[in-house]
């Protein structure tokens, strides 16, 4: 008999009746909205000006309340299973002391909602806390598959726009850098460098899946959006795309060997290296390279194209401090700099996406009128940064070390259980989700959080602790 409260139908006790089977599809449903819905938001504000980065913050809230709703729903039923538990509390303590991070922040609305064109504050960490949760507690191996589906699906749909983006001109804001480069394309991810986080997931999923999977016609698929992910990465212009790339390809042979798969298809990875070979030889010949050459812009991408000019979360570089033609000088500024901050506040940081508060030096313009906004105040202070290109660095700064503990807790248990399903079953979806897990903690050493990414990320990292011999 199926269970009710206090004599109501059936039908409106479906939390308490819906079966494994019932919310493993539920769950996909979750998970795939969660991994595309902020790239199709972000259209609008790419293709009118007349649209701000807000808008992609909508895209993170619907399938993240989806999301809450999937993982209470997995609590009450207790479809987690008990390998995921250790994890999902780690995820839990790292959201619980998000908030005593934010009410002892500088602006506890920054800190609930995160800064505007932003957009991850607490509420986004919940968010994401619950996406894990859900894909952590899929029971069918038919769902594994539909995350990653989704995470090569995200992939495509942003490095299609790129694309675009790459032969008009048009539907981009990152041009003309100081003479540079004539543009870098950003897809549907805001940033360019936040494009090849996202790419690069996509990129290890579709390869991963290419050398494991036993459909020709997926494995053809695969290929095919492999080619397509380097293309675009490369005119990201970013050390993160060339990581991207190689992490992808190590990580696709590391398959096959631990897999024991056929060695033959291994020879056509050198597909998407040789996409995005040509378009390195695209951008020495002038397209979307005026210079006629190719270099990494990070400096300029990060700083002057993202937080200065896209979200005026910061104020410009201070040419004197640090040499922003120079990657190498730009990231180890930033991580410099932000190791002073964490001295400053170890136990709860700045508060959610407020790193850049602390570096605020003036409130007053040039003239010496005080500024009325925060945004005017961020831009009239060059030199400050609001985002590290270490998440790592960035967690323990903006919400105190225990947060970095937990989030080190719950990576190194993903990581850890994640390899053993990997080597207990025989679904080249488990291998999938481990590679696409390890490669998103590893990219954490170059590249930070965003609301495009990390549901991609966090999806991937709960679908991992799912034992596939299982999910049937």
């Amino acid at each position: 008999m199926a269970k009710n409260i206090m004599n109501t139908s059936d039908s409106s006790n479906f939390i308490l009746n819906m079966t494994e089977e019932q919310y493993s599809k539920a769950a996909a449903f979750g998970i795939i909205a969660s991994c595309l819905s902020v790239s199709l938001f972000t259209i609008l504000p790419e293709v009118t000006a007349e649209a701000a980065y807000s808008i992609s913050s909508i895209g993170l809230a619907i399938p993240g309340v989806i999301c809450i709703i999937l993982a209470l729903i997995a609590i009450i039923r207790k479809f987690v299973e008990k390998k995921a538990i250790f994890a999902s509390c780690a995820f839990g303590a790292m959201t619980g002391w998000g908030v005593v991070s934010m009410l002892d922040s500088y602006d506890i609305n920054v800190g609930f909602y995160g800064y505007p064109q932003r957009g991850e504050g607490l509420l986004a960490i919940l968010f994401y806390c619950c996406i894990f949760i859900t894909a952590a507690s899929i029971k069918r191996e038919k769902a594994l598959k539909a995350v990653v589906n989704g995470i090569i699906l995200a992939g495509i749909v942003n490095s299609l726009f790129a694309i675009v983006q790459i032969f008009t001109g048009k539907f981009c804001h990152y041009h003309n850098f100081m003479l540079n480069f004539r543009f870098a394309a950003s897809g549907l991810s805001q940033s360019p460098i936040f494009l090849a986080m996202v790419l690069t997931l996509a990129l290890i999923a579709a390869l991963v899946t290419f050398v494991l999977d036993a459909s020709a016609k997926r494995r053809i698929f695969c290929l095919a959006s492999s080619c397509t992910f380097t293309f675009a990465m490369i005119y990201t212009f970013s050390l993160m795309s060339l990581a991207g790339i190689v992490l992808a390809v190590i990580f696709a042979i590391a398959a096959a060997v631990i897999k024991k798969a056929p060695k033959k298809p291994l020879i056509l990875l050198t597909a998407p290296i040789a996409a995005g070979a040509i378009a390195v030889i695209l951008c020495f010949n002038g397209v979307a390279s005026h210079t006629g050459d190719y270099k990494l812009h990070d400096g300029h991408t990060l700083w002057t194209g993202d937080a200065f000019q896209r979200a005026s979360a910061s104020g410009n570089y201070d040419s004197r401090a640090v040499d922003i033609k120079n990657t190498y000088d730009v990231y180890s500024f930033l991580n410099r700099k932000t190791i002073d901050i964490i001295k400053e506040s170890p136990l709860t940081g700045t508060g959610p996406e407020q790193l850049v508060y602390p570096q605020i030096y003036t409130v007053t313009d040039q003239s010496g009128n005080k500024l009325e906004s925060m945004a005017e105040v961020v831009k009239e202070n060059p030199g400050t940064f609001d985002k590290v290109y270490n998440e790592y660095l960035y967690t323990a700064a903006t919400r105190g070390i225990p947060s970095l503990i937990a989030l080190l807790c719950v990576l190194i248990s993903v990581i850890s259980i994640g390899y053993k399903n990997m080597k207990k079953t025989s679904s080249p979806e488990t291998a999938c989700l481990f590679f696409v897990t390890l490669g998103g903690a590893l990219i954490f050493l170059i590249g930070c959080s965003n609301i495009t990414f990390a549901p991609i990320f966090w999806a991937a990292a709960g679908a991992s602790l799912v034992n596939a011999s299982r999910s049937k």
